[in-house]
């Protein structure tokens, strides 16, 4: 029997068909994929975006003679809009219908460039060490919780501060190893992983260390506070009424009691304080705005509000990582500050770290690290080849180094997402030994 997850990757995952258009041609709704001239030549914040103005158009006509128009991106939504997904967590396409917010730029202070430091090799290895030190101390603070005892934030403030040393060090490698760990629990998975994006995307915008250390941590017990709601309130937190969503909103607030009855700092507290408070006032629980937000927590509501849309809960229809930036774009300056959005689709790129892509050769793998001049063209993990047989050895394949002076029509490129296992595709078997050029086979399947 097939999943709703199943059916919707199966819709739109598969098959990406571009075309190639005059930029006089244009027409409001479609989704600009490339460009006949390099994304970092021009003021466009991200590589791919929607044509939502004639002043758009008019934009692209100082700078391209033509584009390519991602098909898929521009397929009608309105099933998912008609589903039975709440409106607490439904997407919106009706920008005009909402409250905007313009503000300065984030300026970040005192702002550090971080040089990779590590081998991805080396660091994800590291990084699955760290994972399992993870799961221990989060387990044992639910734990604490349910016991009625307060709970030791010692181990996991000591487990923040090794996430944010592997990211510094290399920004890749605990996106990887997160994006391929498994764990059964979603609330946990969660926060890993929503930690993760806050770090890669707080390491590019130039953090200093401590306020990463602050970020990780603040990130990592966002949740805390749902383990005083009822189970069914949290399991079903997507289709809730109005009585249990009041409850729901509750967790923030008990989070945050808890965080202080422990004494962790003011900076990790905000974290959790108010990362669901939104751009333009529209959060909870104090429905504060703007530069209100604290920038750590700004970050923080970002990376999870990301985090629901690509691993939703088992009932719920995921985004693919393209779907999910574009979403993301279309929410600044409503949601989320634009200028934040700009600095999280850059650090992470439209396929981040982990995300399994079809290739338009037929051929499948695994993104292992983006370009971020050519977000669309990532570094890729081949795993089959165009008959999407397993290869013995996989192999890495540069798409921007490789598309370098070819045609748009000639290139080699991403033409959709796939869910993880699809087809027994499972980049755990494949162990990076830091080349550009070949990964060693770890085991054979099965």
């Amino acid at each position: 029997m097939e999943t709703s997850t199943g059916l919707f990757y199966q819709r739109y995952a598969v098959g990406v068909r571009q075309q190639k258009v005059a930029v006089q041609d244009l027409t409001i709704g479609s989704f600009v994929s490339d460009l006949d001239r390099p994304w970092h030549e021009t003021p466009f914040p991200i590589q791919g975006f929607y044509i939502r103005t004639q002043e758009d158009v008019r934009s692209l006509t100082s700078y391209c003679r033509w584009v390519m128009v991602d098909v898929t991106e521009t397929r009608d939504t309105s099933e998912y809009e008609a589903s039975n997904a709440p409106i607490f967590s439904r997407r919106s396409s009706k920008r005009h219908q909402q409250e905007t917010l313009k503000l300065p730029a984030i300026q970040v202070r005192n702002r550090q460039e971080y040089p990779v430091a590590s081998t991805l090799k080396r660091e994800a290895r590291q990084g699955r060490r760290l994972m399992q030190d993870i799961a221990k101390t989060l387990s044992a603070i639910e734990r604490q919780v349910r016991a009625g005892q307060t709970p030791d934030f010692a181990p996991v403030s000591r487990v923040a501060r090794g996430m944010a040393s592997s990211v510094v060090r290399h920004p890749d490698a605990m996106l990887w190893v997160s994006r391929l760990h498994q764990h059964d629990n979603h609330s946990y998975r969660h926060a890993l992983n929503a930690s993760v994006w806050a770090l890669v995307c707080g390491r590019h915008m130039g953090l200093e260390r401590p306020a990463l250390e602050n970020l990780a941590l603040g990130t990592l017990l966002c949740q805390i506070g749902k383990l005083d709601l009822p189970v069914e309130v949290v399991r079903n937190e997507h289709k809730l009424d109005a009585d249990d969503f009041a409850l729901f909103r509750r967790y923030v607030d008990k989070g945050v009691e808890r965080l202080e009855a422990a004494g962790l700092s003011r900076a990790v507290v905000n974290v959790v304080r108010y990362h669901r408070e939104r751009h333009n006032g529209s959060g909870f629980p104090e429905r504060v705005r703007g530069d209100r937000i604290p920038l750590l927590a700004k970050i923080a509501g970002l990376v999870d509000h990301y985090e629901t849309l690509v691993e939703p809960r088992a009932d719920q229809m995921p985004l693919t990582p393209a779907q999910a930036v574009a979403h993301l774009y279309e929410l600044r300056n409503i949601e989320f500050q634009e200028d934040l959005v700009e600095h999280f689709i850059q650090s992470i790129g439209v396929y981040p770290t982990g995300t399994l892509v079809q290739l338009s050769s037929g051929e499948r793998g695994a993104v292992v690290a983006h370009s971020p001049g050519r977000r669309l063209w990532p570094r890729v993990m081949v795993m089959t080849d165009r008959d999407q047989k397993p290869l013995k050895t996989a192999r890495v394949v540069n798409l921007a180094e490789l598309n370098e002076g070819r045609q748009p029509e000639d290139a080699l490129s991403v033409s959709g997402c796939l869910p993880f296992g699809a087809d027994g595709l499972d980049p755990r078997h494949f162990e990076v030994t830091g080349a550009a050029s070949r990964w060693s086979f770890r085991h054979l399947i099965g």
